[in-house]
């Protein structure tokens, strides 16, 4: 993070603290410095936008809690609770298991300190609308334009995750009234909220710079991300979603709760939906400075380094943290450091894990599977730092995007000056890629034109759904295999069924581990079918002797000292034709000892917990994927809140 935003969200913290007097939004006391005063100075606008930024550095919002916690369990990312702790539901290792109370403390944690954020973009809305810099024109007007359409963008990003995670919830976008008349609000139908919600993002639109723009950075919500922000809560608007009670005219799927219904709205809407998201992925595709780095490795090395990508700008829009101050990316996920190591410190990287099956779903010569996927841990051995096979740890894969051998020097010296204690990478937290729109506009290019194939009317200058798929396919393989990436692709049958079946593959492959598929699964109404999915695929492919995950693997090292794993040579389907054991510098036990080791934990302990809430004997409410709200909420919400979903308050 620049330290010039850095330092203006310190100065904007105590300068700009005014706030709602309600207990349940859990706002701090106003500040004393008269809150109209600060919008009547560009300087200081700047300073209560950048707070907001400095808000979203908190533990409980996205230096750890929603980028690396929230968005689990799915098919291939899982929290790293299993077996007896997987059903504690006072803990994120049972809650994300779907086995969740509202007694769960984090849940308020994460409820205040959203709707903080709510409250000082409401203030900050209502005071740049109200300033009259804004009437007097100029380049001052411009820049407070900007400002608007700033909050306008992180308002609606916050309020998304929000019913994202709780469903319907109370939408308030006004600032609070010091007699609390509008302080304690019932909920809101998530559906009324997102339309207003993409209300104001055209509006936004219209307000920001392009990454690029006006000394726009992508560290700060700009055109394209708000464009993108608006596509994604269109098609979430058109998907499925548990509801409170059946609502009139729409359609009920067949896996549902006979209480709590799975539903999406009506054909005429969703067509509208769709070609909304069309209309502003389109827009980013054929005007915005966004393109796909032609490196996956380079793209994640870039963010372990601490630089932005000012050449590609894939990341349309990474949320800053400060390096020794706030984010938790690369010490609670990412490839693990074992206990102190003397050459990258220690780390506390299991928080989230990928699968077996997930790991062997990839073709050979994909590269995200070695990036995305590490089976290695990080360990010191006789004052030496070296790496070690995980062994049979199918649930168990550390998240590889962030890893600390990728970290940059100076963040390298700050894990290992801080032995005992977590230690904040300042890795930013990525928001939106450009590959991800590419992969929805496959999806909505898809579903309007009827297939891959054909054009639509408002697609990004005839970009079909199969080209744009192609794009993030291929740039995963390296120029030997390319070819071998697109076969793949034109694979793909001509079918809209087919293709969507293709799209939802892609999406894990590219996305794993970045927070986002849970959402995705749930719009398509798969996540319980995948989870399901991806439980049959372990046992079938761990029971299978002849093309299943072998009992052990063989690998090489990269040095002589042999502390450095050659992961090209690693045997993962067998040893190579031509090839023995004496070939390779080492072994380790692998998946496939579950099949006759006497006691098998993973395959009948650890694989029934997982999810164990969502598709296992303990679920008690059909596609139950939302959270409760917070006791403490409830209780302090003045009889406005309540939980459903056949939680207790």
């Amino acid at each position: 993070m620049k330290n010039y935003i850095l330092k203006t969200m310190c100065l904007a913290a105590g300068l700009v603290s005014f706030s709602a007097c309600s207990d349940f939004l859990d706002q701090t006391s106003p500040s004393e410095y008269p809150t109209q005063s600060v919008y009547e100075s560009v300087g200081y606008t700047e300073f209560a936008i950048n707070k907001l930024y400095g808000d979203m550095g908190q533990d409980q919002t996205y230096s750890q809690y929603i980028p690396i916690v929230w968005g689990l369990n799915t098919d291939c990312e899982l929290i790293d609770g299993l077996g007896s702790e997987a059903y504690n539901t006072g803990h994120r290792r049972g809650v994300m298991n779907y086995n969740a109370s509202a007694g769960w403390s984090d849940l308020a944690k994460l409820w205040d300190a959203m709707y903080g954020i709510i409250e000082n973009a409401n203030l900050a809305i209502e005071g740049i609308e109200g300033s009259s810099l804004i009437a007097a024109g100029g380049e001052d007007a411009e820049s407070m334009k900007r400002y608007k359409g700033e909050a306008l963008t992180i308002r609606a990003m916050i309020y998304f995750d929000l019913i994202r995670f709780f469903g319907d919830i109370p939408l308030k976008i006004e600032s609070s009234q010091p007699d609390l008349s509008n302080a304690y609000l019932g909920k809101t139908d998530r559906d009324d909220i997102m339309d207003t919600l993409i209300v104001n993002l055209e509006e936004a639109v219209e307000l920001l710079p392009w990454a690029g723009q006006n000394s726009y950075t992508t560290e700060r919500v700009t055109k394209g991300y708000a464009h993108a922000l608006l596509a994604d809560i269109a098609l979430t608007r058109a998907g499925w979603a548990i509801r409170e009670t059946a609502k009139d005219g729409y359609e009920t799927a067949s896996y549902s709760d006979p209480t709590y219904p799975t539903q999406r709205c009506d054909a005429q809407t969703r067509q509208k939906m769709y070609e909304l998201a069309l209309k502003h992925l389109s827009t980013i595709i054929k005007e915005g400075p966004h393109s796909l780095n032609p490196s996956f490795e380079n793209e994640w090395y870039l963010l372990n380094q601490l630089k932005l990508d000012e050449t590609y700008r894939e990341n349309m829009f990474e949320i800053p943290m400060g390096m020794g101050f706030t984010g938790e990316l690369g010490y609670s996920i990412g490839v693990r450091a074992n206990n102190y190591t003397s050459k990258y410190g220690k780390n506390s990287s299991g928080v989230q894990k990928l699968t077996a099956p997930y790991f062997w779903s990839f073709q050979e010569n994909d590269l995200r599977r070695d990036i995305t996927c590490s089976n290695i841990k990080i360990e010191e051995e006789d004052g030496v730092t070296k790496e070690f096979m995980l062994g049979n740890a199918p649930f168990g894969i550390y998240v590889g995007k962030w890893d600390v051998r990728k970290m940059s020097d100076e963040l390298n010296a700050l894990a290992l000056s801080t032995p005992e204690n977590k230690w904040m990478t300042g890795i930013n937290c990525v928001r939106m890629r450009y590959s991800q729109v590419l992969l929805m506009y496959a999806e909505v290019m898809n579903e309007l034109a009827g297939g891959p194939d054909a054009d639509f009317g408002g697609s990004a200058n005839g970009m079909t759904a199969r080209q744009a798929l192609e794009l993030v396919h291929v740039r995963a393989y390296d120029e030997d295999h390319k070819s071998e990436a697109k076969a793949y692709v034109n694979s793909i049958p001509n079918s809209k069924e087919a293709f969507f079946e293709a799209i939802v593959d892609e999406n894990a492959w590219e996305l794993a581990g970045e927070g986002c598929r849970k959402f995705d699964l749930i719009r398509w109404n798969l996540l319980a079918e995948k989870i399901n999915q991806f439980k049959s695929d372990y046992l079938s492919q761990m029971q299978d002797e002849s093309n299943g995950y072998p009992k052990k693997i063989y690998f090489n090292y990269t040095d002589e000292s042999k502390t450095s794993i050659d992961m090209s040579s690693v045997t993962w389907h067998g040893i190579p034709s031509g090839k023995t054991e004496s070939d390779y510098d080492d072994s380790a036990s692998f998946w496939g000892t579950e099949r006759t080791t006497s006691t098998k934990t993973q395959s009948e302990t650890n694989l029934p917990s997982i999810s164990s809430g969502l598709v296992g004997n303990n679920a008690t409410v059909i596609n139950r994927y939302l959270l409760p709200i917070a006791s403490t909420t409830i209780s302090a919400s003045n009889g406005t809140l309540y939980n459903s979903y056949g939680y207790s308050n």
